[in-house]
């Protein structure tokens, strides 16, 4: 191995012991009974492993151009990641979709349970939870002592899932339906383990309402400095963000445009809704139950894979396998989670429905399952964990940017359409509709934590941005449920910064392969250029744009 190499298998492993649930996540082994330390002393020592590495990096040669590359990536990674540790944000993590508290639960869909020797690892991990609670808060107080605290909606919002994890004593708590199928002998230690981390739950709402809410902002936005932190933290690169919200006003147009005359030719004469009426209503476009539901995922990322590989990409075999599932409780979105390194645990794809859904039409998801699954997410990371001959232990598992990912995947969507596959007029106005959704999260996001302008001629009866009009504004552009709208506009606001990627990297691979297209000509072979930017494994914008120039 070179220098590079050992440095980069060093800083997973080390990685993975201070965060175990990331760990679980890449299928690191060792670390699935235990927790990350998020009181102040873990994450000063998580940030200190962070400035270790970086100065051994900057010390350490890089063997070719791909080392140079690789090395590049890891200081750009390291360092956002470590501004946000230095700037206190990153200990008052807390929001209704992506903090800890969400860890302490979603963690465990990843543990396998097929043994009873599994189930006490489990138990323990479990039990372990309590404690695991009381460092998060420690380390939310400490970040709020120090001016730094979520807004005052984050908390509520974060307070109320806490309680519902806990349960009723009408409806059972999280980790007693979780624990039910578990071997008899094991039982009386986890019901004592489920019922101290239903506590902990309690807990955790009873204190963030009492320590944090009298401290809490009521503004939502967090305003140009911070946000400039987190989208640099999510993008790899420093956005122009005025000019970005200039372009997403411009990209929802153009969306919404060609999203109208698609549906045109389902139902003339009768709208968008008109539209997406006639599709819901189609029995042929319904599923009925869940493992029916299960199936069709299932099978419609299989057939994307066998229709894809060989022709428009060559998928290596351990990525052929995915699994779509769906997630034991509500609320956690769409997601996919990575295999591990030996691919025993394969990647999958995950469909989170409300708890009195059971039904779902199709012509909204298969865009998404291209999303999710081949040549999205599940093709993009999957490839990279099976590039070991050629990028190192760092960049095929823990290497990680939001825009990179996020953006990757919705340019797969649009991919998908340009190839044939989203040739039906219903699958093609879900395409739009997703790309409607992503268009909307970058104004709407930008806008309300920067405070801008908005445009006139946008059909809202306002010039600046406010709960009550960005909530509207998601009903005029966005086909959800109310309250899964609601649940939206929360997630963009106690998140600041990651909403937008999705377009933002799809702009970048777009205007990249444009760019390439240019240069070589009638030369230029599509299939070649996406195995050599899969090849290149994950990089942050700045960086990406840097190579792609060189492809």
């Amino acid at each position: 191995m070179t220098p590079l190499e050992q440095l980069a298998d060093r800083f997973v492993d080390e990685y993975a012991a201070a965060d175990p649930t990331m760990a679980t996540f890449l299928g690191v082994p060792g670390y699935d009974d235990l927790w990350p330390d998020h009181s102040p002393t873990g994450r000063a020592a998580r940030a200190d492993l962070l400035r270790r590495t970086l100065a051994a990096l900057h010390d350490c040669p890089a063997a070719d151009r791909g080392e140079e590359v690789a090395r590049a990536a890891m200081v750009e990674r390291l360092e956002s990641e470590l501004a946000r540790f230095d700037a206190g944000w990153s200990a008052a993590d807390l929001n209704s979709i992506e903090c800890p508290l969400q860890d302490f639960r979603s963690t465990f869909d990843l543990m396998p349970v097929d043994t009873a020797e599994q189930w006490a690892t489990v138990a323990r991990r479990i039990t372990a939870l309590p404690a695991a609670v009381d460092g998060y808060l420690a380390g939310l107080d400490a970040a709020a002592d120090d001016g730094k605290v979520a807004a005052a909606r984050q908390v509520r919002l974060t307070a109320a899932l806490a309680r519902k994890w806990a349960g009723t004593p009408h409806l059972p708590g999280f980790f007693t339906t979780f624990t039910a199928p578990a071997p008899v002998e094991l039982r009386g230690e986890l019901d004592r383990a489920a019922e101290g981390a239903h506590d902990a739950f309690l807990h955790f709402a009873d204190h963030v309402e009492r320590s944090l809410l009298p401290r809490a902002p009521e503004a939502d936005g967090v305003g140009r400095e911070r946000y400039a932190l987190e989208s640099r933290y999510f993008t790899g690169a420093d956005l122009d963000l005025d000019e970005t919200y200039a372009w997403g006003w411009a990209e929802l147009a153009r969306v919404v445009a060609e999203k109208a005359a698609v549906a045109e030719t389902i139902a003339p004469g009768q709208g968008v809704a008109g539209a997406m009426a006639v599709l819901d209503a189609d029995p042929a476009r319904l599923v009925r139950g869940r493992d029916a539901l299960q199936r069709w995922l299932q099978d419609t990322a299989d057939a994307a894979i066998a229709a894809l590989d060989g022709v428009h990409f060559d998928i290596p075999e351990p990525v052929r396998r995915i699994e779509g599932r769906l997630t034991p409780t509500s609320g956690a979105g769409v997601y996919y989670s990575s295999p591990t390194e030996d691919f025993s645990r394969p990647g999958r794809m995950w469909w989170s429905l409300p708890d009195d859904v059971d039904d779902m039409t199709t012509w909204r998801e298969t865009t998404t399952v291209f999303h999710e699954g081949v040549p999205g997410h599940h093709l993009q990371i999957g490839q990279t964990v099976h590039n070991a001959a050629t990028l190192n232990r760092w960049q095929r598992l823990l290497n990680f940017c939001s825009a990179h990912a996020e953006g990757w995947a919705l340019y797969s969507e649009r991919l998908m359409g340009e190839l044939g596959f989203l040739d039906d007029a219903g699958d093609r106005l879900g395409m739009l509709d997703a790309q409607e959704l992503r268009a909307a999260r970058v104004v709407l996001d930008i806008g309300v934590h920067l405070d801008l302008p908005i445009p006139p001629g946008h059909g809202l009866d306002a010039t600046r941005w406010s709960y009550d009009v960005a909530l509207q504004f998601l009903r005029d552009h966005v086909s959800m449920e109310d309250a899964m709208l609601v649940d939206e506009l929360h997630r963009y606001l106690g998140w600041p910064g990651q909403a937008p990627v999705y377009k933002v990297g799809e702009r970048v691979f777009l205007q990249c392969r444009e760019d390439a297209r240019a240069r070589h000509g009638e030369a230029f072979d599509l299939k070649d250029w996406h195995r050599r930017v899969l090849d290149l494994g994950p990089l942050g914008l700045g960086p990406l744009a840097e190579e792609l120039a060189r492809l």
